[in-house]
């Protein structure tokens, strides 16, 4: 952004155009644009938009973003859900998309304890797969996957979520099976079936003090050991009170001194109350649907805006303080209803935590974060 030009209210920077019946987002400044010299602007994206069956949201995407993740697609139950069966069409098309739009393609996820299917970690009698049998589907999985998009996807979340709150490696069943070493081998394979893509660890909760030690233990082993890795994704599933802003500062600062790219992978900011007190993205955490639970269901008083706006400028700045470390930003989904905070950790809650609201228009959050990299 040019020195001098303000930003101006968020009426006043948008407006609607209508065209066949449909609305479009115009904006004079997009989120790319103003934080083209800090960090690529990224997210993610579901296969009804890839596939051409939410075009509005398609139009945001490409004029506010340059880095695109699929948010389900290319995780194994969705691409390999069978040992003799690939289903490739989503995945194709969202890898379409970014090359149409010159964006920087993330692949999410190659190894994951979630969302992997049975058959994975079983033999044809449905016992415990033996340790070598699961390091080559694990390899055979990795080189088919990546090697379809070899020079076309640009940096894979290699592993996903492999330590838990305490600082202990997750008990999943690639550990169990296969060992402390599935970590090193997933990277491995990741690099021999396409050298040139980065590669990265991604999780949850980073700024819990055991997760912190735990991750930067394993990156630097990997790095000792000659293993590429390129960069930490810390996942920012967030909510108004949480993580503290120290916690977040003192986290990112620990892994930048790794040498190795930061990057927020998964951000949304949750403004709904948290009475079960649950602040992690354990996909098989589940609490009852209440009144007090869900209290805005027709929408979201000022008040809140104004809270969430706050919230949000708070960590974009936090982000700018990390900019030589920090090389991209990617939102948890394009609008609020497409969100799966929706039905996490509750089923069936109206939620607001992305920059743009149902009706696919930018919400004060939008230009709250916008300022801070013109005030930078």
């Amino acid at each position: 952004m040019k020195p001098g030009i303000k930003i101006s209210s968020l009426f006043l920077t948008f407006f609607l155009i209508s065209i066949i019946g449909q609305s479009v987002v115009t904006a004079q400044t997009t989120l790319k644009d103003a934080f083209k010299d800090f960090f690529y602007m990224g997210v993610a994206l579901n296969d009804a938009q890839v596939l051409g069956k939410d075009p509005k949201s398609m139009k945001i995407v490409e004029e506010q973003f340059n880095s695109i993740t699929p948010e389900n697609n290319l995780k194994w139950e969705r691409v390999h859900p069978k040992p003799d069966k690939y289903n490739f069409e989503p995945a194709d098309s969202f890898v379409a998309f970014g090359e149409r739009n010159k964006m920087f393609i993330i692949g999410h996820c190659l190894l994951w304890h979630s969302q992997t299917p049975n058959w994975v970690f079983e033999d044809g009698n449905g016992n415990p797969a033996t340790r070598e049998a699961l390091l080559q589907r694990l390899k055979d999985h990795i080189y088919t996957v990546v090697g379809r998009y070899k020079g076309r996807i640009h940096g894979w979340d290699v592993v996903n979520e492999a330590v838990d709150d305490d600082g202990s490696l997750r008990k999943s069943k690639w550990l169990q099976i296969i060992g402390e070493d599935y970590i090193e081998k997933a990277f491995q394979y990741a690099h021999e079936a396409d050298p040139d893509a980065e590669l990265y660890y991604n999780d949850y909760n980073e700024w819990y003090k055991g997760r912190t030690e735990t991750i930067i233990t394993i990156v630097n082993s990997l790095k000792e050991r000659g293993i590429k890795i390129d960069g930490i994704g810390m996942q920012g599933h967030w909510g108004l009170d949480y993580p503290s802003l120290e916690e977040m500062d003192a986290s990112m600062k620990a892994y930048s001194e790794t040498g190795l790219k930061l990057m927020i992978t998964e951000m949304e900011m949750d403004i709904l109350p948290n009475p079960y007190n649950y602040k992690g993205a354990d996909v098989s955490k589940r609490f009852q649907l209440t009144k007090e639970s869900n209290p805005y269901p027709d929408g979201l008083p000022d008040s809140m805006h104004a809270a969430q706006s706050n919230r949000y400028a708070e960590y974009f700045k936090l982000f700018l303080k990390y900019k030589d470390a920090m090389t991209r930003v990617t939102l948890w989904g394009v609008h609020d209803r497409q969100s799966w905070r929706n039905d996490f950790p509750i089923r069936g809650r109206t939620s607001y935590p992305l920059l743009f609201d149902r009706n696919y228009m930018p919400k004060p959050a939008f230009d709250a974060v916008i300022k801070t990299a013109a005030a930078k």
